[in-house]
This record gives C-alpha cells, sequence and structure tokens, in this order.
C-alpha cells in the first residue's frame, strides 16, 4: 500500500524505483514539494544561457592570455586543432546545438516521457546534462571541439529537453487551480539558472586558472557534479497525483468557461489540430521578436548611446579608446543583469497573471504591448532617454519569459492535461526555430547596416520595426485560436498512458508547512537568491 511519509509513494511491488507506478504520491503528501524538485533541475539545466561566460577564456586556452589566432583556419579545422586557439564564433556553435537539439529531443521523447514518468525522465537528464558537461571537460582538455560539440551541444541538449519538460504535466496535474502559476515557477527556474551558474562558473575559473590553463575543464567538472547532485534531488522527488486527485474544495471547470477543455486530447492528433500550430506560431513569433536582440543587449545599447553611457557625451562607440571601452563594457553587463531579472520576474507574474485573465487574453497581451514597445518606445527613446529605453527592454524580457512560462498552461486549456508534457515537447519546436531565426534575422540586418556605412545609432530602430511585425503576426495567429473541436476529444475511458490509483481511492494531501517543506525551499531559495545578489552588483551601475 502506500506510504505515508512526505515523500509516500505507492508500493508497486515489482515495478522499478524509477518507474511512473513508483512516484504515486502517498497519503499525507504535500503538493508544495514538487515545485522545488523542479527548480532543482531547472535552475542546473538553465546554465545553458549562462554558457557564453566560457567564450573568451576558452578562446585562448592555447595562448592563455593572448589567444594564438590562425587566420586561415576553417570552421572544419577548428574541431580538431591542438595548435589554434578557437575564435569564439566556433564555441558559440554549441549554444545553437543546445537550442535545436533541446527542441528535437523534447518533441522526440515527449511521448516516452509521459508514459515513463518524471523521476525516470529527471534522471535521465541528469545523466545527459551531467555528463555531457563531462565530456566537454575532456575535449577542453584535449582541445577538441568536436568533444564539446557532443559532449554539451548533443548529449547535453538532450539532457535539457527532457529536464525541461519532465515536470509540466506533473505540475499541472498537482496544480489545475493554478496552471499557470505552476508551470510560472518551474520555468523561472530555467531562466534563473545562468543567474546563479555564470557567477559561479566565473568565481571557479578564477581559482582554477594557473599560467598552464584557463581553469574552463575544472569548473566544467565541479558544475557538473553540483548540478548532477541537484537534479538527481529533484528527479527522485517528483511524484505524481492519484487518478482523479483534485485539491480540495476544487472543482474542475464547467463548459461555460469556453477556454479550458474538460476532454483530453491524444498525442498523435494534437498536430492535426490547427490549435497545436496556431500556438507553434505565437510562440515561435513571441521568441523570434526577443531573442536576438536579447542575445545582443549589451554591444546595442554601447552603440546607441556612446559616450552618454560614460559621462561622455560628445564621442562616439566607434571613437571610444580602450578604458572607455571598459566602462561601457560595465554599464552593458549591468543592461544585460537588468534584463536578466526581469526575465526571471516576467516567467513568474506574466504566468500567474494568466490563471485570472486567461490564457488567451494574455497572450494578447504581452503580443500587443511589445508590438507597441518595438516598434515606437524603442526607436523614438533610442540614443536619446537611457533610463527609459533600459525600461522598455526590461519589460519586453519579463513578456518573452512570460510568453515561455505561460505556453504550457494553454497547451493544457486546449489538449487535456493528459499528454500535455509531450505535447509542450513537441511545441518548443517552435523555441528551437525561433533560436535560429531570430538571431540570424537581427545579425543579418545589423551586419548588413554597418557594412553600408550605417552610423551606429542608425543601426537599430528599423530593426525594432520588424521585430514589432513579428509580434503582430503572434497577435493574429492568437485571435484565431478556439477551443478543440470535439472530434479530436478521447473518449472518457481511453487511458493508453498508465493509470495510477491506490487504494481506497482519493488521496489527501498535507497543507501545512513541514520542516521537509521548508528544507526543499530552502535548498532552491538560497542558491536563488545568491544569483539575485551577484546579478543586482553588475545592474546597479545603471543607477550611478
Amino acid at each position: 500500500m502506500a506510504d505515508t511519509g512526505e515523500f509516500g509513494g505507492r508500493d508497486s511491488g515489482a515495478d522499478g524505483f524509477l518507474s511512473r507506478a513508483r512516484t504515486v504520491a502517498g497519503p499525507g503528501f504535500n503538493r508544495w514539494l514538487v515545485p522545488p524538485c523542479a527548480l532543482a533541475i531547472h535552475l542546473c539545466i538553465g546554465m545553458a544561457y549562462g554558457f557564453s561566460v566560457f567564450w573568451l577564456p576558452l578562446s585562448r586556452a592555447i595562448g592563455i592570455t593572448d589567444p594564438v589566432v590562425c587566420k586561415d583556419l576553417s570552421l572544419l579545422g577548428a574541431l580538431t586543432t591542438t595548435t589554434c586557439d578557437w575564435r569564439v564564433s566556433d564555441l558559440v556553435w554549441t549554444y545553437t546545438l543546445f537550442f535545436v537539439v533541446l527542441g528535437a529531443s523534447a518533441a522526440i521523447w515527449g511521448g516516452w516521457l509521459e508514459r515513463a514518468g518524471p523521476r525516470k525522465a529527471g534522471v535521465v537528464a541528469a545523466f545527459c546534462w551531467c555528463g555531457g558537461m563531462g565530456i566537454a571537460a575532456i575535449g577542453v582538455s584535449m582541445h577538441q571541439l568536436w568533444l564539446i560539440w557532443i559532449g554539451s551541444g548533443v548529449i547535453g541538449g538532450i539532457g535539457l529537453g527532457l529536464g525541461y519538460i519532465s515536470p509540466v504535466s506533473t505540475l499541472i496535474k498537482w496544480f489545475p487551480d493554478r496552471r499557470g502559476m505552476a508551470t510560472g515557477m518551474a520555468i523561472m527556474g530555467f531562466g534563473g539558472g545562468a543567474m546563479i551558474g555564470g557567477p559561479l562558473a566565473d568565481l571557479l575559473m578564477k581559482h582554477f586558472a594557473s599560467p598552464a590553463g584557463v581553469g574552463v575543464w575544472q569548473t566544467f567538472l565541479v558544475l557538473a557534479s553540483v548540478y548532477f547532485v541537484f537534479m538527481m534531488a529533484g528527479a527522485i522527488g517528483y511524484r505524481v497525483p492519484a487518478e482523479g486527485w483534485a485539491p480540495a474544495g476544487w472543482t474542475s471547470p464547467t463548459s461555460a468557461k469556453a477556454s479550458i477543455s474538460r476532454f483530453n486530447v491524444a498525442l498523435s492528433d494534437a498536430h492535426r489540430t490547427p490549435q497545436f500550430w496556431l500556438v507553434w506560431l505565437v510562440l515561435f513569433f513571441n521568441v523570434s521578436a526577443s531573442i536576438g536582440i536579447i542575445g545582443i543587449a549589451s554591444p546595442m545599447l554601447q552603440e546607441l548611446f556612446g559616450g552618454r553611457l560614460i559621462d561622455a557625451p560628445g564621442v562616439l562607440f566607434t571613437a571610444f579608446d580602450d578604458d572607455q571601452k571598459k566602462a561601457a563594457a560595465a554599464v552593458g553587463a549591468g543592461f544585460v543583469g537588468a534584463i536578466s531579472l526581469f526575465n526571471i520576474g516576467g516567467r513568474f507574474f506574466w504566468a500567474w497573471l494568466s490563471d485570472r485573465i486567461g490564457r488567451k487574453p494574455l497572450f494578447a497581451t504581452i503580443l500587443v504591448a511589445g508590438a507597441v514597445l518595438y516598434g515606437f518606445a524603442a526607436p523614438a527613446l533610442a540614443g536619446t532617454t537611457l533610463g527609459l529605453f533600459i525600461l522598455v527592454f526590461c519589460i519586453l524580457a519579463s513578456m518573452y519569459g512570460g510568453g515561455f512560462a505561460t505556453a504550457p498552461a494553454y497547451l493544457a486549456d486546449l489538449f487535456g492535461t493528459k499528454y500535455v508534457g509531450a505535447i509542450h515537447g513537441r511545441l518548443l519546436t517552435a523555441w528551437s526555430t525561433a533560436g535560429v531565426v531570430g538571431p540570424l534575422l537581427v545579425a543579418n540586418m545589423r551586419d548588413r547596416a554597418i557594412a553600408a556605412g550605417v552610423p551606429r545609432s542608425d543601426i537599430y530602430p528599423p530593426i525594432f520595426w520588424v521585430l514589432a511585425a513579428m509580434l503582430v503576426a503572434g497577435f493574429v495567429a492568437n485571435l484565431f485560436v478556439r477551443p478543440v473541436a470535439a472530434k479530436f476529444h478521447m473518449p472518457a475511458d481511453d487511458r493508453p498512458v498508465a493509470v495510477e490509483t491506490v487504494a481506497g481511492g482519493t488521496v489527501a494531501t498535507a497543507t501545512g508547512t513541514s520542516p521537509v517543506v521548508v528544507f526543499a525551499w530552502l535548498a532552491v531559495g538560497l542558491p536563488i537568491l545568491w544569483g539575485i545578489y551577484m546579478t543586482l552588483s553588475k545592474a546597479l551601475i545603471l543607477l550611478k
């Protein structure tokens, strides 16, 4: 029978420890233990956003103090060279692989995840993400770029995909009354991973750096070890509710609330509905419009405002001396820190708000507001009013994060909760596509303008207008989202996913705060607070 402890699960006899059946919550389980488990995984894999901290040290892994540059080195040659330092452009392919493989793996194995359960998926994610970092560490020590690509980019990317979607359906089932808030908490962790991992990696590289090395491979191994402990703890802590469980006092939405489906749509049918592809377009345009510009946030601010950032208003960015470049770069880093905080906060705030106003109105709000800010506010403020310009992009970053966090709840509203994790995995192909299209679009427009001799301060307004148009396209797609047609609804007794039950029917859950709950939240909360402190210390330079 079911255990009765805080981490109680169903006694399933022959079922393996990692099986879905062994994760069914027993009596007395507190559902507020699930979000910190999800955060433990997302805070680790979210370091993918912070890998840029490694590019410059790796670009001088051989030269140590000055890069050993080989002008005729091709990308293919960079994969195996042991005599030439890598270019940053060679290294950033790891970042591209992260998100391409993330979307592909989430789409391919999302169905398996629903059958296997979140615990097994979380364990596989831990081995892939941390094992990939270990392989990358070997690649750094041997100066073999292909090992970094395969280790962190491909194997780590698989861990990203499985780790990202592993808690989605579980959280939605535990919090049917707060779908947006629940998924927002977890996905907030993914946005916050770099906020913790970036400064930690910087401290570790400084500790391990020596006249013979830049300290990256040692940092990879330490991070992989720490992440493995946290991710395994999160995966083992996952529990799923018994079939038919509902929070006390909560009732399933009635047909009057037409935006929330009381039926489920099979994974094999979801992509046959127009709703899936409309939401795919909404996410694609929302991500494309922000990911490219966020990636060049620091140089954009420096090029637009030039000497105004460093009390030298008459000096253009192209005329900066070395000291001015360092001072401006510090301000740019503060800008990136502020954007990161709003990106993280937006994942929780906008997802929470969607529980109040609905998912479709929420997306309409952020898409219209984003189009207005990109189309009118950003061009008008570019190079003129620093404080307001920064505020505009902080709001845009919050809505970028909010779109990610609200998407799983939107899918649950449309397709039901049974396959929402797998459907969300397929939706993430929109993110992978946008992760290529957005940065390429922005980089191409910027490079063409520079090549044409356009002043740096005039480069960005046309880019902003194109991004505004993309958000308008996303708004139009969102307008056409309607409830899924009845022909796609699964029969009530069609349950191909293993159904978990416990003796006695519904399971009561604990509602009070226990030492275990407090410890779980402290375990993830303290690193988050440290990351916020480190990020704020950089962002405060904007107030000087």
